[in-house]
């Protein structure tokens, strides 16, 4: 039995390692892009068309898996997950044509959703008390974040010494062996009675219904947006807008020596800060209001990212930026699913969360594609860069008329009145 009046429990710690090498190794991709295009001369397209595949497979498997989770059971659906993506890596290692790669990615993607954060966030949830949820699911975002952090150079360290077909299947072991944690995470249904008196179609039907759910639905769509979008394209923004970098100055003394190496650092900055950042979200949403939260977040992004583009582009703005995004950068994850949970309950948590999940992908898939698109078209990437600026301002203004408070109780209320 877990004693959900403890914050670290068995349950989050081994959610906090699925969700770690989850990240590490999705985040690493990027990494294989010059190896892989190189050996068999591709354009770079083909393989960033695989990654996007990827975030949409990702985002139509996560309400399908939290689906599973609920039917045949939590730990199951994560292990036939990491078999989705063992099996996505293991045939990539083998792939020699770009329309493989892209297929195989659409595996990896579905691995992605059933090991991720619609499957895992929902048991922490159940695990967690309600005075504890917000910061047991900020703690297991984070764990995410550190695999943003750790993916990238362990595997360009592995290529150092292997081929990128080896690296493909140390990966595919790693993301089996993971599975050895899962006897940590066995937790108790926990429903009210209302809850335990709906069907998940019952439930579905309501959400789809209440304008909270739709409101909660569009707001998550900018989010991923913004994050595919800096992560696919800000290293090559810094690389080709930025000014010089003072050969005797800070950076330099780092290592940091041409924009293009301040670039990638960027992304380790953005890594770095969320951590920090995505922790203080969790610990604010146990005391303050999770729609207002989302809704400051959402308007600071806005904030940030418009005197970014406005601003000149130096190195010293580059890092403001980076620390300053990547302190809002997952501080949605753990406020939007515990926003779920509170209002539509824990039950149908992981359903409900992957629905809301499967906007963020659409966002990235856009973020990620307009990126390469526009910049094709128009040489750079402001239009595409102010597309995400005013979509982060609508995401804040949606969060403001979202009823927060449990679905059942709000009939109530309403019957009383």
């Amino acid at each position: 039995m877990t004693d959900s009046r403890r914050l670290i429990t068995p349950v989050l710690v081994g959610g906090c390692i699925v969700i770690l090498i989850n990240f590490a190794i999705r985040a690493s991709f990027g990494v294989f892009q010059i190896p892989i295009a190189s050996e068999f001369d591709w354009p770079r397209a083909e393989f960033s068309l695989a990654i996007a595949i990827q975030n949409l497979a990702w985002g139509v498997g996560q309400p399908i898996f939290g689906a599973l989770a609920e039917k045949i059971g939590d730990r199951k659906a994560i292990i036939l997950g990491a078999l989705f993506y063992a099996a996505g890596l293991l045939l990539s290692a083998g792939a020699t044509s770009p329309e493989a790669h892209q297929f195989y990615n659409v595996l990896i993607g579905f691995g992605i959703a059933g090991t991720g954060f619609g499957v895992v966030l929902a048991v922490v949830g159940r695990a967690a008390s309600d005075e504890n949820r917000s910061m047991a699911l900020a703690i297991v975002t984070a764990a995410g974040s550190g695999g943003q952090v750790i993916g990238a150079p362990v595997a360009a360290g592995l290529l150092q010494v292997m081929p990128w077909q080896t690296v493909f299947v140390v990966f595919a072991l790693s993301i089996i062996a993971v599975l050895a944690v899962l006897p940590m995470m066995k937790t108790e249904r926990m429903a009210t009675r209302t809850e335990l008196e709906d069907s998940l179609g019952q439930i579905l039907g309501k959400a789809a219904r209440d304008p909270t759910f739709t409101l909660i639905f569009l707001g998550f769509f900018s989010c991923g947006y913004q994050l595919s979008f800096i992560t696919a394209h800000f290293p090559a923004l810094v690389t080709q807008l930025c000014g010089a970098i003072d050969p005797t100055g800070t950076l330099a003394a780092m290592g940091i020596g041409s924009t293009a190496i301040l670039g990638a650092v960027s992304l380790s900055f953005i890594g770095m800060a969320n951590i920090v950042g995505t922790l203080t979200a969790g610990w604010l949403g146990k005391y303050y209001s999770r729609k207002y939260l989302l809704a400051g977040i959402y308007a600071l992004r806005t904030l940030i990212g418009a005197a970014f583009i406005m601003l000149p582009i130096t190195p010293a703005s580059v890092i403001l930026f980076s620390v300053g995004m990547g302190s809002l950068w997952l501080a949605t994850v753990p406020l939007t699913s515990g926003l779920v949970a509170h209002i539509y309950g824990l039950r149908y948590m992981g359903t409900l969360y992957g629905i809301v999940f499967f906007s963020h992908q659409l966002g990235s898939f856009l973020g990620a594609w307009l990126g390469g698109k526009f910049y094709d078209i128009y040489g750079d990437y402001t239009l595409v860069w102010w597309i995400g600026v005013g979509v982060g301002a609508l995401s804040a203004v949606l969060h403001l008329p979202i009823k927060e408070i449990p679905l059942g109780k709000r009939k109530n209320l309403a019957a009383a009145t």
